[in-house]
C-alpha cells in the first residue's frame, strides 16, 4: 500500500506544475520524517508550510513532535509586492485551482492551493490581515486564525497570529489538538445565537458576495445552526489603525480608531456568542491586482482586536468564484469557534475543483 506521504508527493508531482503551490518539496527527507512518525500520535500525517521558514514555526514544530511529516513549503508573495494577495511558486505565479485566471489570495497562497487541490488536507499558515482567511475564502477551503497571543508569533507587532488551512474543519481539529496545550473540543449548543453584520458597519461588499452569504446564512439558520439575533454592529475602519500598528507609528488618533473597535466587539460578545461576516468584500481578483478595494477590509478588525476568526465555504459566486463565510468569537475561545464551524460545516459542506478530485 502507497504510504500517505508518497501519496502527497505524488499529488504534488502531478498537480503543482499547473498551481504554482509549493517553492521547495522534500520527498527523501518527508518519506524519512514518515518510517520514523508511525508510532507517534498523527503516524506521519503530511501536511505543508508556509514559506521557506514554516518549518521553523511554533505550529510546525508541535506537528512534527506528534508525528506529523512536512512535505514541501508553500508559496508566498514575491518581493516588492505591496499588498500580499498572491504568491510565487517554483512552476511561476500561484493560481487559484477553481479559475486559473484569479488569484488565490495571500499572503498564505500556496498553503490555501495545496489544500484546495487535495495535494495535502491541511496546511500551516499566519495571519497578520486575513492572510490565512482570504486565501481561505478564495480557494473554498477552511482557514482559521488564532486568537493573538495563544501561540507564539514572530511578528513583533501583535497582529500576526498563527492559523492552520485545512480540507475541513474537522481536519483543523487535528492542528488544534497538537498545537494548543490542554486543547479541549467545544461541540457548539445549537441553535447558536448570531449577528450577521455583512459590512461590519463601514465596508461595501460586492452584491453576489452578499447575496452568497446571505443565502448561507439563512439555511444554517433554518436548519437550526444558528439563531439570527439583532444587533446592530458599526465598527471604525480600522485601516489607518492598522497601518499605524504595523508601521510604529501609532498616534492618539489610530489609538482611538483601536479602543472604540475594542468596545464594539467586546459590547456584541458580551450578548452573543457568534459574529457572522463575509471573509472579503469582493469575490477573487485577476492576477494584475485588487484594484481600488482592499481584500482585508472584513478581516483585519480582527487582527487589531486580536479576536479568534475562521473562514468556512459558503458557496460560488454565478462565475464560480468561493465565497468565504468568516465566523468571529470571544479571544481565547478557539474551541468554541472551532466547534461553531464543525456545525456550519454539516450544512455547507466544502467542496473541491472537480479536476483535482
Amino acid at each position: 500500500m502507497t504510504s500517505g506521504v508518497a501519496q502527497a508527493l505524488g499529488r504534488i508531482a502531478e498537480r503543482d506544475p499547473e498551481l504554482g503551490a509549493f517553492t521547495e518539496v522534500w520527498p527523501d527527507e518527508a518519506l524519512a520524517r514518515e518510517r520514523d512518525a508511525r508510532e507517534l500520535p498523527l503516524a506521519g500525517m503530511p501536511f505543508a508550510v508556509k514559506g521557506r521558514a514554516g518549518a521553523r514555526s511554533c505550529p510546525a514544530r508541535r506537528l512534527i513532535a506528534a508525528g506529523a511529516v512536512p512535505v514541501g513549503a508553500t508559496s508566498v508573495p514575491g518581493a516588492g509586492t505591496r499588498w500580499q494577495t498572491w504568491g510565487l511558486g517554483a512552476h511561476g505565479r500561484t493560481v487559484n485551482p477553481w479559475r486559473a485566471d484569479r488569484t488565490p489570495g495571500g499572503s498564505s497562497a500556496g498553503s490555501a492551493v495545496a489544500v484546495a487541490a487535495g495535494m495535502v488536507e491541511l496546511a500551516t499558515g499566519s495571519d497578520g490581515a486575513g492572510s490565512v482567511r482570504i486565501p481561505a475564502a478564495w480557494c473554498g477551503v477552511f482557514g482559521l486564525k488564532t486568537t493573538t497571543g495563544l501561540l507564539p508569533s514572530p511578528d513583533p507587532t501583535g497582529l500576526a497570529s498563527p492559523g492552520v488551512l485545512a480540507c475541513s474543519a474537522a481536519r483543523a481539529e487535528t492542528y488544534l489538538r497538537h498545537v494548543l496545550d490542554g486543547y479541549v473540543p467545544r461541540p457548539a449548543r445549537l441553535p447558536v445565537p448570531a449577528v450577521l453584520s455583512p459590512g461590519l458597519g463601514f465596508a461595501s461588499v460586492d452584491p453576489e458576495v452578499a447575496r452568497v452569504v446571505r443565502a448561507a446564512v439563512d439555511r444554517l439558520a433554518a436548519a437550526g445552526v444558528v439563531r439570527l439575533v439583532e444587533h446592530p454592529l458599526t465598527l471604525p475602519d480600522p485601516a489607518e489603525a492598522w497601518a499605524a500598528v504595523r508601521g510604529n507609528a501609532v498616534t492618539p488618533a489610530t489609538r482611538r480608531v483601536r479602543e472604540a473597535g475594542d468596545r464594539a466587539l467586546d459590547a456584541l460578545f458580551a450578548r452573543v456568542p457568534l459574529l457572522l461576516a463575509p471573509v472579503t468584500p469582493t469575490p477573487p481578483h485577476g492576477h494584475d491586482g485588487p484594484g481600488e478595494v482592499y481584500s482585508t477590509a472584513l478581516t483585519w478588525s480582527f487582527n487589531l482586536s486580536g479576536h479568534p476568526a475562521a473562514s468556512v465555504s459558503a458557496g460560488f459566486t454565478p462565475d464560480g468564484c468561493p465565497v468565504g463565510l468568516q465566523l468571529v468569537t470571544d479571544r481565547g475561545t478557539d474551541a468554541e469557534l472551532l466547534g461553531a464551524a464543525l456545525a456550519v460545516e454539516r450544512v455547507l459542506p466544502p467542496s473541491r475543483p472537480r479536476r483535482f478530485s
